[in-house]
């Protein structure tokens, strides 16, 4: 990955504004390092010090990983960094403007997983008659004859066989964000077959978006609104920190649509770190963040690289690490054996060369880990 000129500025026409003006005049394209303690903003985190007894972080080998990113230039795209530890926020920082603490920005594919989290509260709550074997004939019985078998579960693991395109060829995602189909779930059931289902993962937004439509057949609200109550208010996500788009025909997007701070985007990061606990209340069971957390499509089957697929949730195996991932370099990082928690946000609207990659964010990732002591078990 290299930082862009002005050329590069130039080919980049989805990016900022302010990145602009950053390239071509050669000004800083980060502020420089000055602290990592965070204040106490009354939004539910507890603040800690990576010094504490239960944190047992290196301070100043933390302080070296939050100078080299905010002075590496080939790492130009990161917004914030933020770490967790035992429920505690223990450092953050904002490269670029501070007002992203408060300020949402969009996280692109981690609504993914979050749609991950809420299909299992949704499978959980038999009033809304939802199993995750279930054929979508069963919520859309318009559904043609070779998308009727398709099941939850394909769904989620991406194994619908749907030819929902997001490589550009077709440029489904563009043609969603710009309003031109008039109803999402006829649109992407209307489309062609280039598997069967259950039998071929292919990452796409089209199958989550399927999910929200189905979850709001059987709730009879958008699922922004139901989420609201069902899980966002219950880890306390505050309202004005995060919007979640909905489609002109009433579907809330699933593949991607939520804005929202790198603090509220970690609420759910912890939720899953907890195993679905929240202050003593189970919302989603242990059970299925287990299930939905695990290698279901192992790496063989992608790219070979550690990278394996849960129910909308990715794993990276070789270290054991759960994360949610988005668009531009968004991402949540869960060790759930040291209960340790990595944010990175970044520039949302990169592409190609110049995108933040996970494994360069696993490399961030990786640098606090190692620094970050094993917890202590009681003899």
């Amino acid at each position: 990955m290299r930082k862009p000129g002005k050329t590069g500025c130039v080919i980049l026409t989805t990016i900022f504004s302010i990145m602009l003006v950053s390239c071509l005049t050669d000004n800083p394209m980060k502020k420089p390092f000055k602290s990592y303690a965070p204040p106490n903003l009354g939004d539910g985190w507890k603040i800690a010090s990576p010094a504490d007894a239960d944190i047992n972080i290196n301070e100043e080998e933390l302080k070296s990983v939050y100078r080299y990113v905010h002075d590496e230039d080939n790492l130009w795209q990161i917004r914030s960094l933020l770490v967790f530890r035992n429920g505690k926020l223990v450092a953050e920082s904002y490269m670029k403007d501070d007002s992203d603490r408060t300020t949402p920005r969009a996280v692109w594919s981690c609504t993914k997983q979050v749609v991950g989290v809420l299909t299992g509260i949704a499978l959980e709550r038999e009033s809304l008659d939802m199993k995750i074997d279930d054929p979508i004939s069963k919520f859309f019985p318009q559904a043609p004859s070779d998308k009727k078998d398709i099941t939850i579960k394909n769904l989620l693991m991406m194994k619908s066989g749907i030819d929902f395109r997001n490589d550009g060829d077709n440029d489904h995602p563009g043609q969603i964000m710009r309003g031109i189909p008039s109803d999402i779930p006829d649109f992407i059931l209307g489309l062609g077959m280039r598997s069967k289902p259950g039998t071929q993962y292919v990452y796409k937004d089209g199958d989550p978006h399927l999910v929200s439509a189905i979850i709001q057949k059987r709730t009879g609200v958008t699922l922004r609104d139901w989420a609201k109550g069902v899980l966002f208010d219950e880890i306390g996500i505050i309202g004005s920190r995060l919007e979640w788009r909905t489609y002109k025909d009433g579907t809330t997007l699933g593949g991607m649509g939520i804005e929202t701070t790198p603090r509220e985007l970690a609420k759910i990061g912890q939720l899953v770190l907890n195993k679905g606990e929240w202050d003593g209340k189970q919302i989603v069971s242990e059970t299925w963040i287990n299930e939905m957390t695990s290698p279901l499509v192992p790496a063989s089957e992608m790219y070979n690289n550690g990278m394996a697929f849960g129910y909308q949730w990715w794993k990276e195996t070789t270290r054991d690490v759960d994360f949610m991932s988005g668009r531009g370099g968004q991402f949540v990082f869960i060790n759930k054996d040291k209960k340790l928690m990595v944010v990175i946000t970044s520039e949302p609207g990169t592409n190609g060369e110049y995108v933040l990659t996970p494994e360069e964010a696993l490399s961030i990732y990786d640098r606090i880990n190692i620094i970050t002591k094993p917890i202590t078990k009681p003899d």
